[in-house]
């Protein structure tokens, strides 16, 4: 498999657009027939997946393939595209290195390395003279944080002789705690440290944006469930205090969302609303926290990455993400507010979508650690439906904005694209017992 991506990469400068992207779903379907075991398998080389790497795996197959999808417009105006699927083909190579590795270095490596060709995409086809900013905002951010990790890796060395992730047991220092969980909390981003997020998502093209929240953001979620075996006595002194932020801040961006002007800006801070949740179940280590923290991160990706189609859908055409310009969609194509709905209802975790059952699981975990967290909660889900339903009511009705004059028809590949969203995101639940471990 990673033979095959490797040789993706010389047909990028051939401009085989479509061929890539065809064989990125052939690349797809071809790891989804693999049963998905309990245990580490396929192993060879310090690189192997398991049950939690399998589906990561496939959210990076399926978003990279619709990234191509969604980017037609840099291959018409031939806008370097050779250039901008070399940059997919060799991040969607390096993501699956970081889920598959099975060593800690080599973790650590394409992890950091993942960064690289995100930068170029902000870099190169972002839209506002500001991504150099957000570019450097994001890079900093990651390398400030991810620096004692490496310090902690040469410690572990030493001491254990092994850099092998199946390791069996804990460590019970408060420093290597932070070493070791910073970067993961700031990849994620955890409330305090998100700062990097919005302005990397609004500065970004539709395809970055769709990376970032579709995979990037569940390196630290993946970083964290693998790492925190570690830390187990430590984590149930200490995660209370982790929870607790993420759950505060996830109320104080929500109200946040509620005055956003920017249609891309407020679903990067709903990201934030989203991961906050995750984080704060993956931390009461019960099983339910656990699972549901890799259904939220499947659910998220799907989510977050289609309605970033959806604003850019809009932007295509209006030049502009502002909500007062993005008015009254549903008298210029009610078509595509069928779409906003649909994937606007799954933001607010409405049945059957997978958000839903992530919602609960996570609830229910954090409910079980603490009954006081019930209040936040309430807070946390009443919150989320009120600024999607903000979202999708000023973007749908009223009046029209009247400077628009002429307006392109929605193509049948974006509505195929929002379906591709769509129908993973509301029809695994049918196979929620896989979960069930």
């Amino acid at each position: 498999m990673l033979m095959i991506l490797f040789f993706l990469i010389p047909l990028s400068f051939k401009n085989f657009y479509w061929m890539i992207q065809l064989w990125m779903i052939f690349l797809f379907m071809y790891f989804f027939f693999f049963c998905p075991l309990n245990f580490t398998s396929f192993i060879s080389f310090n690189l192997g997946f398991d049950f939690i790497s399998y589906f990561l795996i496939l959210l990076s197959l399926w978003i990279s393939f619709l990234m191509l999808m969604a980017s037609e417009k840099v291959f018409k105006m031939n806008n370097f595209s050779n250039m901008f699927i070399l940059m997919i083909s060799v991040l969607l190579m390096i993501l699956i290195l970081t889920f598959m590795s099975l060593n800690m270095f080599l973790f650590y490596l394409f992890f950091e390395f993942s960064l690289i060709p995100t930068f170029i995409i902000i870099l190169g086809w972002g839209y506002q003279p500001e991504r150099i900013q957000a570019g450097m905002y994001m890079f900093f951010y990651m390398i400030i944080a991810s620096l004692p990790m490496l310090l902690f890796m040469f410690y572990f060395y030493k001491n254990f002789y092994s850099m092998s992730f199946l390791f069996n047991f804990e460590l019970n220092s408060l420093l290597m705690f932070f070493m070791v969980n910073m970067v993961f909390l700031v990849k994620i981003p955890m409330f305090i440290v998100h700062l990097w997020l919005p302005k990397a998502h609004v500065e970004a093209p539709v395809s970055g944006s769709m990376i970032l929240a579709g995979v990037m953001l569940k390196l630290g979620g993946y970083g964290l469930l693998r790492f925190m075996k570690l830390f187990l006595k430590l984590g149930l002194k200490l995660n209370l205090f982790f929870i607790n932020i993420s759950i505060l801040g996830g109320i104080l961006i929500s109200l946040l969302c509620l005055r956003q002007g920017d249609m891309k800006s407020l679903i990067a801070y709903s990201s934030v609303v989203h991961m906050g949740l995750m984080i704060s179940g993956l931390m009461t280590f019960t099983n339910w926290g656990m699972v549901g923290s890799l259904v939220m991160m499947i659910s998220h990706g799907l989510c977050s990455s289609g309605m970033f189609v959806l604003v850019n859908l809009n932007y295509e055409r209006f030049m502009s993400r502002s909500i007062l310009i993005n008015k009254g969609m549903i008298n210029i194509a009610p078509s595509l507010t069928f779409w906003w709905f649909m994937l606007v209802s799954s933001n607010m975790a409405f049945p059957p979508s997978l958000n839903l059952f992530s919602e609960l699981m996570l609830i229910s975990s954090l409910v079980s650690f603490s009954m006081v967290l019930m209040i936040l909660l309430m807070l946390v889900s009443f919150f989320s439906a009120v600024y999607s339903l903000y979202l999708y009511s000023y973007s749908q009705h009223g009046f029209s904005y009247l400077g628009l004059y002429s307006f392109f028809n929605i193509s049948m590949r974006e509505y195929l694209l929002l379906f591709l969203h769509w129908l993973p995101l509301n029809m695994l639940f049918l196979k929620m017992d896989l979960f069930n471990f």
